[in-house]
């Protein structure tokens, strides 16, 4: 009788380990973007093995994700913000935050005759023109925009 229990417990315990090792095996793999990252990069890599889909939302309750199909070397454009992500396959990996941080970048260049407002940033501009202390122009720039402008002061901010 004492031996059908130690067959028992053997069992019981082959089979615990047999359990993790699987449970294990079947957990997606995040491969990147590294759980708090932080980028003023609009355009988000997404390494991720074991799984199907991947889920990105702007709340921790996932309430209205965005779905993605996985793929190898799956990029995708996210405005600037704090986002919750994770990866959905047979079970779900932890939830993980990225944040993209707004970047302002307002160039003046000068094309010989005259010169032109570009944004380099990554969030749309407002632009206030003056020629003097007198507002001349106000333009919005997009994302990799440019505007002609003729004044001599020119003022930007992120447009909300």
């Amino acid at each position: 009788m004492e031996n059908i229990y130690k067959i028992d417990l053997v069992l019981i315990v082959v089979s615990l380990a047999v359990l993790i090792g699987v449970v294990g095996y079947i957990n997606p793999l995040v491969v990147a973007p590294l759980d708090d990252y932080e980028t003023s990069e609009t355009e988000i890599l997404f390494s991720i093995e074991k799984a199907d889909v991947l889920l990105v939302d702007d709340n921790i309750d996932f309430t209205t994700p965005d779905e993605y199909s996985l793929e190898d070397g799956l990029k995708i454009n996210l405005k600037p913000g704090k986002y919750y992500w994770k990866a959905v396959g047979v079970l779900e990996s932890d939830v993980r935050t990225l944040t993209i941080n707004s970047e302002i970048d307002l160039r003046l260049e000068f094309d010989g005759e005259g010169y032109s407002v570009v944004n380099a940033g990554n969030v749309r501009l407002n632009v206030d023109v003056y020629n003097g202390t007198e507002l001349v122009d106000k333009v919005k720039v997009g994302i990799n925009g440019e505007t002609v402008v003729s004044g001599d002061k020119i003022v930007g901010s992120q447009d909300e």
